[in-house]
């Protein structure tokens, strides 16, 4: 072989993954800190909600199932609760999620961006980020209402606006309620 040959196959040599110092080896992957769960229905984060001072509606329980606190999710957000008759999910819009609701029974008037609908049980509704929504239960019976967020940050407000389920629910006021929406990426009307 001719001397430049010998350089070429030399230099190869050295470029390979042999002849790799032992220190250049790949580190370990990060570790994986979401786990999978099965959840039962009265399972997962329970919550209350801290009502509005002067609204007349009592305060409802919320469960979130799924989020970055409870399997370490980093994409998604899941919930369930029960939205009692003439109970409201008030108009809003989320700045940076994408929602999906699913309506489990129950008879609800839907209010999506420009869109108006009476819907019943089975209804799905989505709703894009930065499209308005409000929900009311229009009919006699609670309506099991089950909701996913396209990436977390709304269970910021969730959780700031609620208090764990045990503990005593005082009302809160419009400004600390206002307090709570920057962090979550949401708007009320």
């Amino acid at each position: 072989m001719r001397p430049i040959c010998l350089v070429i196959v030399a230099l190869m040599a050295c470029a390979s993954p042999l002849g790799q110092a032992p220190h250049a080896v790949a580190s370990p992957p990060a570790r994986v800190t979401t786990k999978p769960l099965i959840l039962e229905k009265d399972e997962g984060e329970k919550r209350a909600r801290r009502p509005i001072q002067g609204s007349s509606p009592a305060a409802s329980a919320f469960f979130l199932k799924i989020d970055p606190n409870n399997g370490g999710s980093r994409h998604f957000v899941m919930g369930v609760e029960e939205m009692a008759p003439g109970g409201v999910i008030p108009m809003h819009k989320h700045l940076e999620q994408d929602e999906i609701l699913f309506l489990q029974n129950g008879v609800a008037h839907v209010t999506l961006g420009g869109q108006q609908r009476d819907v019943h049980g089975g209804a799905t509704v989505f709703i894009p980020q930065g499209t308005w929504i409000s929900v009311k239960n229009t009919g006699s019976e609670p309506i099991g209402v089950v909701y996913v967020f396209s990436s977390p940050g709304y269970e910021n407000y969730m959780r700031c606006t609620s208090v764990p389920a045990g503990k005593p629910v005082r009302p809160m006021t419009l400004q600390e309620r206002d307090r709570c929406m920057p962090a979550a990426h949401v708007m009320y009307k």
